[in-house]
């Protein structure tokens, strides 16, 4: 047979699965993970937690999705318009034979490893505990230093002076000059936080500087001045940047302000206001006071009303005294005498009862006499049975036997032998002699007599 024309045979068919698959393998092996930037659009967060968006530029998108897993790890949910990063593997999504990204990573634009590095350190400080909320201490009622660790040439100095000058005049400033952008300043900011805890001459320490964007805020979040805060011995107020900004420092202090003047504000509250309530309490001492008078005068009046002079008030008791001893003789008096009469009567009804005893007691001694004659003839008579007795007893007991030279045999078990046919050769017999016992081991037994 003549096998067929290799030009005319049918090509392999396959399913649309089948090419979608290889397609979608084809991608992942030709695309590993990469790092895509565009802009967020047509987000949504859909029920079961996973997100779906398109990433965009100016001149193409790509549809995207981030599941659960990843995505609670994202640090922040994107809005439309957010310029990000994403970290993607290139795929396609066979149900719909779409091209598409599965996003692995996600951060900010322009931020890129700064942000990383901040978000790894957030979470090395998390754990460690240096943000718990259980280590913030309040802030002091009454500052009367207040710290500040800032550049003198910083604007936020400025504004910090101006308004604890507006609010506190009183309050006295302490500024612990440092730099605060670039490569030396984290040292040197935990450097002057290192200075005022240890000086401890104020009550309260700012740290603060202006606006800036993460590159110029970053000294703010390095671990050595996030440690300095923390180990701090007096409160610390963090105003870093504007009220958008957020550093490690922030997460820190004991109190975050959005500005350095917010942080002003929180350090030192007004003194118009403490005045104030320094009058409002004056004010409302003053009435207590008064009030405590008006009822310790009307208590007093009222007690001198019913006050008696010390001589009526002794004849007062006097009188009193005298109508209770007559009232108490009296009522011992009557209940004596009534009880002696009822004695002398009952006395006399119990002599006119009182039998006579004489023969009786006489015949009861007679009585007693013959008893006691009686139980001597007994007790002789049971004497005399019980010595009888003890003769018999005497003569049965088997020590006197074992004094005539007789003994007791008895073998290994205690058992007492009468026959030569009980003892068995060679064994160990306990002899009972009159005045002890012996073991004797037997040699041979001869039964009957020799």
């Amino acid at each position: 047979m003549t096998p067929p024309d290799p030009a005319f045979e049918q090509p392999a068919v396959i399913t649309v699965s089948a090419l979608n698959q290889a397609v979608g393998r084809l991608l992942e092996r030709s695309f590993p993970l990469t790092w895509i930037a565009g802009e967020i659009s047509n987000f949504t967060r859909a029920s079961s937690g996973h997100w779906y968006f398109t990433l965009k530029d100016d001149g193409a998108q790509v549809r995207a999705v981030m599941f659960r897993g990843r995505a609670q790890y994202a640090g922040f949910v994107p809005r439309e318009g957010d310029k990000v990063e994403v970290r993607a593997l290139v795929t396609l999504y066979g149900p719909r034979g779409d091209y598409q990204i599965n996003v692995e990573a996600i951060r900010r634009a322009g931020v890129g490893a700064l942000f990383e590095a901040f978000m790894r350190l957030k979470e090395k400080l998390t754990a460690a505990g240096l943000f718990d909320e259980a280590r913030k201490r309040p802030l002091p009622l009454f500052p009367r230093t207040v710290g500040i660790v800032t550049s003198p040439q910083a604007a936020a100095l400025r504004d910090v002076l101006t308004a604890l000058r507006r609010r506190a005049p009183h309050v006295r400033v302490v500024l612990y000059p440092t730099l605060v952008q670039g490569q030396l300043a984290a040292a040197q900011i935990a450097d002057a936080i290192d200075t005022a805890s240890m000086r401890a001459e104020c009550d309260v320490l700012i740290v603060c500087r202006g606006g800036g964007s993460i590159e110029d805020l970053w000294c703010f979040n390095e671990e050595a001045v996030a440690y300095a805060i923390a180990n701090c011995r007096m409160p610390v107020i963090s105003g870093v940047g504007h009220e958008t900004d957020f550093t490690i420092a922030d997460f820190a202090a004991d109190l975050r302000a959005a500005t350095p003047t917010a942080a002003a504000e929180l350090a030192a509250t007004p003194r118009g206001d403490w005045l104030a309530s320094l009058r409002a309490d004056a004010t409302d001492l003053r009435r207590a006071m008064r009030r405590t008078l008006d009822n310790a005068g009307q208590t007093l009046d009222y007690h001198a009303r019913r006050l008696l002079s010390p001589t009526a008030r002794i004849r007062q008791q006097r009188l009193q005294l005298l109508a209770l001893s007559t009232a108490m003789m009296h009522a011992t008096r009557a209940p004596l005498s009534a009880s002696r009469h009822a004695l002398d009567k009952v006395a006399g009804r119990l002599a006119a009862r009182r039998p006579d005893t004489r023969a009786v007691r006489a015949r009861l001694a007679a009585l007693q006499h013959r008893c006691a004659i009686n139980i001597d003839t007994q007790l002789a008579h049971r004497r005399e049975a019980l010595n009888a007795l003890a003769a018999q007893l005497e003569m049965l007991n088997p020590q006197r036997t074992l004094e005539r030279g007789y003994a007791i045999v008895t073998d290994a078990k205690g058992a007492i032998l009468r026959s030569p046919r009980e003892i068995q050769p060679r064994s160990a017999l306990k002899v009972r002699l009159a005045e002890g016992s012996a073991v004797v081991e037997v040699g041979t037994v001869q039964v009957g007599l020799e």
